[in-house]
């Protein structure tokens, strides 16, 4: 590998406006970095283990939920998870092949499982919580190989009757390419390796531990993106696609001086 980056630019909060002297306390405002790194997209890490690979047949046996957020210094860093076993819907086929790999037993009478409405109503309570307190409109599925993980909430929320996801219907955020593409790893236990994380290989298969990981190597490969975004950023500026949010950002080195935007306008 090449040596190790410098460390990338933060992204800058907005600041606080001061109330007036006697004027009663008004509602945050929201911290709209998330929303202008991700194109008011709130990027939540989930991964499920399940009875199999079919959405609409297989149970969700387990599902967590992990939020992105700033750090002090403005990097990209895991947040909070909220983790939940789930019980199999009536009917749901589960293979006994699925069980060997994650490890759970669905009928353990000390399994705290819950029903899928119940579990998905619980994260999504989380989920719109904190799209209102970063000013993000909707929320995107990370996972790693994404299109699984949110096969399987799409199924399980349209199966409970839950008609309002805050997740973006079909979009989302796929680590296995993330990873493929900066580390040359599509494995998740080897692109984290190679990012430098803990990889224990015990504890993997556990959703809760997945979506840790991934989280990590979500954030480690947009934190080494930043300089290019604080360019692309910049870019968007000068071509009117973004409104300016928050304090000025200086210009990043190789954007270009030309404020008018030029080139074709198809």
């Amino acid at each position: 590998m090449s040596p190790p980056a410098p460390t990338p630019p933060a992204v800058p909060a907005v600041p606080a406006v001061p109330a007036a002297p006697g004027a009663t306390s008004a509602p945050a405002v929201p911290d709209a970095r998330m929303a202008r790194r991700f194109r008011g997209f709130l990027p939540v890490v989930v991964d499920v283990e399940t009875g199999g690979f079919n959405a609409s047949r297989d149970a969700l046996l387990q599902i967590a939920a992990v939020f992105i957020e700033f750090d002090h210094a403005g990097h990209l860093v895991p947040g909070a998870t909220h983790s939940f076993h789930v019980q199999p819907f009536p009917g749901s086929n589960i293979e006994a092949a699925s069980l060997q790999v994650n490890r759970i037993d669905p009928w353990h009478p000390l399994r705290p499982a819950i029903d899928e409405r119940d579990a998905l109503q619980r994260i999504f309570k989380e989920v719109r919580t904190v799209m209102q307190s970063t000013g993000c409109k909707r929320a995107i599925l990370v996972g790693h190989n994404s299109w699984f993980d949110l096969s399987f909430l799409n199924a399980a929320a349209a199966r409970s009757g839950v008609k309002r996801s805050p997740f973006h219907p079909f979009s989302s955020f796929d680590t296995a390419t993330l990873g493929g593409a900066a580390l040359g790893q599509t494995v998740l236990a080897k692109a984290v390796t190679i990012a430098g994380i803990n990889w224990d290989t015990s504890a993997a298969h556990s959703a809760t531990y997945d979506a840790e990981r991934t989280a990590d190597l979500f954030c480690t490969v947009c934190n080494a993106l930043a300089d290019s975004f604080a360019r692309a950023e910049f870019r968007a500026r000068e071509l009117g696609w973004q409104e300016h949010a928050g304090p000025e950002v200086d210009r990043p080195v190789g954007a270009s001086d030309d404020a008018s935007g030029g080139g074709d306008s198809n």
